[in-house]
């Protein structure tokens, strides 16, 4: 081992060594933290970082060590590291970097992986030794490098510009209701901060699946059969089916509908205003005993209660609070250039705006589809247009290659 020329073995060596160092450097300092690398700290750091790189090479020829971190074992090598750490961090459950580790768990910080020293290192280590090797296949340039070139500093700029723009990068949420707008966002650590854009909220629409029956155990709440509870879907089309031991028969259905308080029994009416909630008059009939059970079933809403059915001793015929099946905002946007855009938002659908992308997260859920309040994520990443830079070029260099693989079998016939 470290006769010349090294090989594999001295390249996990290395690998070795930056883990246990990374040990070494999280039990005595603690974890490393990317919330110093934010502008222009990131700015200056990653300039000095590529000079370093340009030095490091200029002095290749009088260093074997050097020359030999664009070896392919010393790629390999690095790269192996980083996959198993990416495994165990697969394997060991992540908690936020925010809430505080003890024993082994801090020692070895594998439960927050990106910020472990161990990683850090050799995450560092094997982002050097891909730009080393890149800027010596530049300085030594063939038209046939073309898609290494912008396969290897395609992804030299994915990494450093995600590490380095992990600072800048802002994930606030901000809570609307409808017919005011809102310019201030919390945090995660909710602080309240302005924003240089505001969002009015016009209208919030819910689209529900229909509602469901089911039986529910008296005792535990549970629906019916446990492990695999059965439900009937009110679809418009729908007027009977069974429920294990029971047939159900709908006998009128209300969409919108309110609670009213009788002497006997409490009964539901149209009720097309805020607050409605889904109602149905069914009977129930069991098909081994006879016995007959009629009355309204809802699912209630923020201002009527629930309503079920007792059907015996043991079980009792309910209507679930209705799944949302989509929910939208549509917003207004103003930002302090005084422009201004209307836009629809949904769940997987942000609106993008002056580099700011916004996101539907939340809503009033007691209110549920009455809600006049919506919440939403808005996250800036400055330096995502770097990121998306290397994987346009990683992909380019893939049509490349597959270019060149072909015009060289079209010469080889």
């Amino acid at each position: 081992m470290w006769q010349k020329p090294w090989g594999y073995k001295e390249g996990f060596a290395i690998c070795g060594g930056l883990f246990l160092t990374g040990i070494f450097l999280q039990m005595t300092l603690g974890k490393c933290t990317l919330s110093i690398l934010s502008y222009p700290v990131n700015v200056c750091v990653g300039l000095l970082y590529v000079v370093i790189l340009l030095s490091a090479y200029t002095f290749s020829q009088k260093s074997y060590f050097i020359r030999w971190m664009g070896s392919c074992q010393a790629a390999v090598s690095s790269m192996v590291s980083v996959a198993v750490l990416t495994v165990v961090m697969g394997l060991i459950r992540q908690v936020k970097s925010d809430i505080p580790l003890s024993g082994i768990e801090n020692w070895l910080g594998f439960s927050q992986m990106l910020s472990a020293c161990s990683f850090v290192l050799l995450f560092l280590w094997m982002v050097t030794l891909l730009g080393l090797t890149t800027i010596r296949r530049i300085h030594h340039f063939h038209w046939r490098d073309v898609p290494f070139v912008l396969n290897h500093l395609g992804l030299f700029l994915a990494l450093t510009g995600a590490v380095l723009g992990n600072a800048d990068m802002e994930r606030l949420h901000m809570t609307t209701k409808i017919g005011q707008a809102e310019w201030r966002a919390s945090d995660e650590n909710q602080k309240m901060r302005e924003l240089p854009l505001a969002i009015e909220l016009q209208n919030f629409t819910i689209d529900e699946y229909p509602p469901k029956l089911m039986l529910i155990d008296n005792e535990t709440g549970k629906a019916l059969p446990v492990g695999k509870p059965e439900n009937l879907l009110i679809e418009d089309d729908f007027h009977a089916g069974h429920l294990l031991d029971w047939e159900i028969h709908i006998e009128k259905k209300l969409p919108l509908a309110a609670s009213v308080a009788t002497q006997d029994t409490l009964n539901f009416v149209d009720f097309p205003s805020m607050g409605a909630a889904y109602a149905v008059y069914l009977t129930a009939v069991n098909d081994k005993t006879g016995r007959k059970h009629e009355g309204w079933v809802s699912c209630g809403s923020f201002m009527f209660p629930y309503k079920a059915i007792r059907l015996d001793d043991q079980t009792s015929l309910v209507m679930p609070e209705r799944e949302p099946r989509r929910f939208a905002s549509e917003v207004k946007v103003y930002t302090e250039s005084g422009r201004r855009d209307s836009a629809t938002i949904e769940v997987n659908k942000p609106f993008e705006l002056e580099g700011w992308k916004i996101y539907q997260l939340s809503y009033d859920e007691s209110k549920g589809r009455w809600s006049d309040i919506s919440v939403f994520e808005l996250v800036r990443d400055p330096w995502l247009p770097v990121v998306y830079t290397g994987i346009w070029m990683m992909i380019a260099g893939a049509v490349c290659l597959f270019a060149l693989s072909q015009k060289r079998k079209e010469d080889n016939v």
